[in-house]
């Protein structure tokens, strides 16, 4: 671009150099650089002599000092700040402990970084419940202080109150703190090792051992009874729960399914990558139960295929749940049911492995393995489909009816 040689021919770097330069250092003259990382993280740094500074051989000593990433820091104020820096270095004060700078607070930055991630989140909750861990528990207390003032004793007046109880919330705001700070280090406010860090390996809070929380889960020796029960019920949480069982499949998938999504003539459901856990697109082979299930659903002509009461909208997933719980009159959950599944095609089955996994969109195998072994496995996971559907659709086992 022209542009580009004319401002460099200059000496100067202009707001479009500074928007567009890639991986390297550039410099604006006067010892003021411009550093764009590989990750395109770019940030503000200048080269001044301390006066009566020497370096190991006698040399004048020549240090770089940060001042603070380019998305924050306009080049203008750069080069003030620039300017400011070799003034104090000439006069022999060095700037790292008498220069004044806007530094941000862990907020600020922290709002920052949930902003520039916002394309990356899987969906908008997860995004929002980003941020709502450090507003809960960070923003209180370290929220308004600047982002170079936060060390060990900082960190763990967050995390120690909370490290016991609410454990995985702890490690989840550890986790969110950490790049918090590691971001406003690669944006020159910050420098030395991230203290989140130094806390893990000093082991300076407990261990806690990690408790697995299982869904709760109908015998697979009582679906044909569950089923029978669900066919007797004409409300559209029957046929949901139905497809659901018969799907092995989670319940955002099913309730937020469309018609577009499905291929009737092939007999395959593809559910899009957006609403995959795995965030790969999935391919569910319909059995004639699924297929029977869907077929009386076509004509009240809605966007989602399972509509709830508000029309063109998807079935509340409490509708589900709640329909399980009284026909079992337990506390199985949904999810529970793809657990359900997986017992049945162990123990009744004897289904390979990577065939059952697959059925449920679990990603089998290392990456290595993934890369080569790229089918899907559609046919053999029609031919497992089929026999779950003709045991589910069966008369063995009774529930109660409540």
């Amino acid at each position: 671009m022209w542009y580009l040689m004319v401002a460099t021919l200059g000496g100067k770097l202009t707001k479009k150099l500074v928007e567009n330069l890639g991986p390297g250092r550039h410099g604006d003259g006067n010892g003021l650089y411009l550093v764009v990382d590989p990750s395109g993280a770019r940030r503000w740094i200048v080269r001044v002599v301390v006066k009566g500074q020497k370096n190991k051989k006698g040399a004048p000593l020549r240090t770089d000092f940060g001042l603070g990433g380019a998305d924050i820091v306009t080049i203008n104020q750069a080069r003030d700040r620039a300017l400011e820096y070799r003034r104090m270095a000439k006069q022999g004060l060095n700037p790292r402990f008498t220069a004044t700078r806007e530094v941000p607070t862990f907020e600020e930055v922290a709002q920052q970084v949930h902003i520039d991630r916002m394309p990356t989140w899987k969906n908008p909750k997860h995004g929002q419940q980003w941020i709502n861990t450090l507003r809960d528990y960070a923003f209180p207390k370290i929220g308004r202080m600047p982002i170079d003032s936060i060390d060990q004793p900082e960190v763990l007046m967050c995390l120690a109150p909370i490290w016991t109880d609410k454990h995985e919330t702890a490690r989840r705001l550890s986790q969110r703190i950490k790049t918090v700070l590691d971001v406003a280090r690669s944006k020159g406010f910050r420098s030395g090792e991230n203290p989140v860090t130094a806390i893990k390996d000093a082991q300076v809070l407990p261990r806690m051992s990690a408790k697995p929380k299982h869904h709760k889960a109908v015998r697979w020796q009582d679906m044909p009874g569950l089923f029978e029960v669900l066919r007797t019920r004409d409300g559209m949480a029957a046929k949901a729960l139905m497809f659901t069982a018969l799907s092995a499949s989670r319940t955002t998938e099913v309730l937020k399914m469309r018609w577009e999504e499905l291929d009737l003539e092939a007999r395959v459901w593809t559910c899009p990558a957006e609403r995959m856990k795995t965030g790969s697109a999935h391919r569910v082979p319909m059995t004639p139960q699924m297929l029977s299930i869907v077929e009386e659903l076509r004509a009240m002509n809605s966007e989602f295929v399972f509509e709830g009461q508000k029309r063109h909208r998807p079935l509340s997933n409490m509708s589900m749940l709640m329909l399980l719980r009284r026909v079992t009159n337990g506390d199985a959950t949904v999810h529970g049911l793809r657990s359900t599944f997986r017992d049945w095609a162990s123990e009744v089955a004897n289904a390979p492995r990577e065939v059952a996994e697959m059925c449920l969109a679990h990603r089998v195998g290392s990456d290595v393995e993934r890369a080569y072994a790229r089918s899907d496995l559609l046919d053999k996971r029609r031919s497992l489909m089929k026999r779950w559907s003709s045991f589910v659709s069966g008369r063995e086992g009774r529930f109660i009816d409540v």
